[in-house]
């Protein structure tokens, strides 16, 4: 990285960001309170409205969203007729699935081969310390040229909605010229990303029922209607056989404009094993960002240890299903509600439930933002230019923004590039990542104010 100021304050902080990350990791904030302690998310909620305190922001809040969770607000005056910009992550994290998968403990920051690993690390406390990163880097090079508000939302994750709600009944809370959202990745590491669209998402459960109680297998199998078979071919009912998401009434063959995926690399980065084929069909690109994808998120049944001969009287699952930008994710919730009810064989009883949802979303990248952001990060990122992908996954809190501000120019930059693994077992940042990125939304601010 070429020296400069802001790059010279972020490397001489990289060791207090270390330290810093080490303890919000430490918080197991996953905002399941069925599984996991309040006071772990209350705990990491806290440290964050502290950071921000210390860093001289004014109005710091632990704000009760509607849905039982808390989001952190701050605000820092910047000078007198600046723009405001708007930054965001998320502190909430993924369950640390297979705790027994993880090569070092989920909830303590390892450092192993040039990665900090933990749970997250990239998806997105490492978003809060990027932001601190950044503001403090301008601090100790001339001073933060813009108005900036902060916020940290608490159930992004969960997809339950609750910050959303809050800025609805809010709304001059976060208005803004500008939002970054800390809460994307680059294409891969050392390329720099803005993340131009991303997909909608909605998650549904299915319950089968077919008997009053299980029967023995040797008794009644073979007339005896399965919920658990039932089930199965429900959920084999949502892929062709080439493995396309095939949802009754759903349009999938959206074709994505911009960096394309080889699938080379996307079979490196996926860790697909040798000999297994990649699903779907179009481009790489096509399928995860421009195209539906669904995935069964979990299935209750019978584990095969302590397994019984019986027949099954009842069976359920979660779905998830993705949605490209001009897909209502209202109206694909119906669709895919009617397609397992639909698609249940034998008349056995079908229930779904609608338990999460969240909308696609399309950046406008013709905007000074986007010109201000590409300057930035030719800068951190000597010898490379901006490049734009989409992300598979969700940012319900984007389309409530771009609703409720329609003039704010949204950019969305971050830290879980492939080797990160997010949501996976082995989540890890890359410190170089989290340097460069800071350094490039330090020089955003800057650029941005002077356009």
């Amino acid at each position: 990285m070429s020296s400069n100021p802001v790059a010279e304050a972020v490397a001489s902080l990289m060791p207090r960001a270390k330290e810093e990350l080490t303890e919000l990791v430490a918080f197991k904030s996953v905002a399941d309170f069925d599984q996991f302690p309040r006071s772990e998310s209350e705990g990491a909620a806290r440290w964050i409205a502290d950071a921000l305190a210390a860093e001289g922001f004014q109005d710091v809040a632990l704000l009760d969203t509607p849905d039982g969770t808390q989001s952190v607000y701050g605000y820092l005056p910047g000078p007198e007729g600046a723009k405001t910009v708007l930054l965001y992550a998320h502190y909430d994290v993924q369950p640390p699935l297979d705790e027994a998968g993880w090569t070092t403990p989920p909830f303590e920051l390892t450092e192993r081969e040039g990665r900090w690993y933990g749970r997250g690390t990239a998806d997105c406390k490492g978003g809060v310390i990027m932001h601190l990163l950044a503001l403090r880097a301008l601090r100790a090079s001339g001073g933060v040229p813009v108005h900036v508000k902060v916020i940290a939302e608490g159930s992004e994750e969960q997809g339950t909605g609750g910050l959303e709600r809050y800025a609805e009944e809010h709304p001059d809370l976060l208005t803004a010229d500008t939002i970054v959202i800390g809460d994307a990745g680059n294409f891969r590491a050392g390329l720099p990303t803005v993340t131009s669209t991303l997909r909608g998402m909605t998650l549904v459960r299915v319950s089968v029922d077919t008997l009053e109680g299980n029967l023995h297998s040797g008794q009644f199998g073979g007339a005896a209607p399965d919920a658990l078979s039932a089930l199965i071919r429900v959920l084999d009912s949502l892929r062709a056989e080439d493995g396309s998401t095939t949802v009754d009434g759903l349009v999938a063959e959206n074709r994505w404009e911009g960096v394309e995926y080889p699938e080379e690399q996307f079979r490196k980065d996926a860790k697909v094993l040798d000999g297994v084929e990649l699903i779907g069909s179009g481009s790489v690109a096509d399928r995860i960002w421009a195209r539906p994808s669904v995935t069964v998120l979990g299935i209750d049944c019978p584990p095969v240890v302590g397994a019984t001969p019986s027949v099954q009287a009842r069976a359920r699952a979660l779905i998830s299903l993705r949605v490209p930008p001009g897909v209502d994710a209202v109206d694909a919730t119906k669709l895919l509600q009617a397609h397992l009810e639909a698609r249940t064989p034998w008349g056995a009883r079908v229930r779904t439930e609608q338990i999460g949802q969240g909308q696609a979303f399309r950046a406008d990248t013709s905007s000074p933002a986007y010109a201000a952001m590409a300057e930035a990060m030719e800068a951190a990122y000597p010898g490379q230019e901006m490049q734009y992908a989409g992300q598979g996954g969700s940012i319900p809190l984007c389309n409530t923004l771009a609703s409720l501000y329609p003039q704010a120019e949204i950019l969305l930059i971050g830290l879980s590039e492939p080797e990160a693994q997010i949501h996976a077992v082995n989540e890890s940042v890359s410190p170089d990542e989290l340097e460069r990125l800071s350094v490039t939304e330090a020089l955003f601010l800057r650029n941005y104010a002077a356009g």
